[in-house]
Formats: C-alpha cells, sequence, structure tokens
C-alpha cells in the first residue's frame, strides 16, 4: 500500500468523503474512485455500474467494486442523472487500479445542482483527512 504522501490526488478534482472524486466537464461531472480508495481496495475484478438514464441521491450507492480483498459500495457524490458509464471497466476492471483518474473513470453525471460540485472537499482537505485517519 501506498504511503499518504505518495496517493495521487489532483488538484482540478473535487472529492468526497467516501473517497470518490468528481471532475467538472462543463454541465456535466466525472465521477470515479480516488487513488487512495483504489490502492486499499488492491486488485480490482469486478465493477458493477448503473444504467444510463438512473437517478441518484447524493449519499446512495451507485456501484459496487469487487477486489480480491473484499467488495466496496461506492456513494454518490451529488445528486444527478447517469449520463453515462465506462462500459469498458466490464471488461477490464483493472483500469480502476491502472489509471482511477483515467481510463478508470465509472460515470458521467447531470447534477441536480451544479454548485454541489464546490460543497465537496478540495484535494488538500481531503489529504488531511486520509492523514487523520480515513
Amino acid at each position: 500500500m501506498k504511503n499518504i504522501e505518495e496517493v495521487a490526488l489532483p488538484e482540478e478534482l473535487r472529492y468526497s468523503a467516501d473517497h470518490e472524486w468528481v471532475a467538472s466537464e462543463g454541465d456535466l461531472v466525472r465521477v470515479g474512485i480516488s487513488d487512495y480508495a483504489q490502492d486499499q481496495l488492491g486488485d480490482i475484478v469486478y465493477v458493477e455500474l448503473p444504467a444510463v438514464g438512473a437517478r441518484i441521491a447524493q449519499g446512495a450507492i451507485f456501484a459496487t467494486v469487487e477486489s480480491v480483498k473484499s467488495v466496496s459500495e461506492c456513494f454518490m457524490p451529488l445528486s444527478g442523472e447517469v449520463a453515462e458509464v465506462n462500459g469498458p471497466l466490464g471488461d477490464d476492471p483493472a483500469l480502476l487500479n491502472q489509471n482511477p483518474y483515467g481510463g478508470g473513470w465509472m460515470i458521467l453525471v447531470k447534477p441536480d445542482d451544479p454548485a454541489a460540485f464546490s460543497k465537496l472537499l478540495t484535494a488538500e482537505a481531503y489529504r488531511a483527512r486520509l492523514k487523520g485517519g480515513a
């Protein structure tokens, strides 16, 4: 496992306390799990994503990730409608380990409240939370 200082946390992203990241892309946001989360999970072998068009409330489960160590749920960082899912994750769930902020993204969402993005944790605040005992 990585030391907290080794965990990649791109500054332009926002993070949830549940270890998801969010990237603002115009009217949409891209969501995935953080480098910290994928590192803690270990080798990911299966990902279950929601259907396009699904409406998911903030804090609700939007995906399940299975690793060789455990099964974990992913929680929606902000309410909205799923506009797109990362289909390649179904065939190659290891993308979450290899590139959680690139090819390992999970869903693209049209948020109910675009301002909710700014209420998520900054990279600095998320790293401080991790150091405090995620």
